[in-house]
């Protein structure tokens, strides 16, 4: 949904939020009992606003993979205060 199919570490699409947030008002317009869950993308610089727009379940790859996975993990919870 927010990158190109094919392979990890690509940049988020920023015409995404927009999907996302007509998306959320779909569902609440129909009373849908669904989530929204965004994988393609995701960094700790961009998942407040994907979850802003209405991202219920997110999927971080790269960016916790290709890092300190315990240090980039404790930043996504920073970002929330978990």
């Amino acid at each position: 949904m927010s990158v190109n199919p094919g392979f990890g570490g690509q940049k988020f699409i920023e015409n995404t939020h927009d999907k996302i947030i007509n998306l959320k008002e779909f569902i609440k317009k129909n009373n849908l009992k669904t989530k929204i869950e965004v994988d393609g993308g995701i960094k700790t610089l961009n998942v407040k606003s994907v979850i802003d727009d209405g991202a219920e379940v997110i999927v971080s790859g790269s960016d916790i993979f290709n890092n300190d996975v315990n240090k980039k993990i404790e930043e996504y919870y920073n970002i929330f205060d978990i």
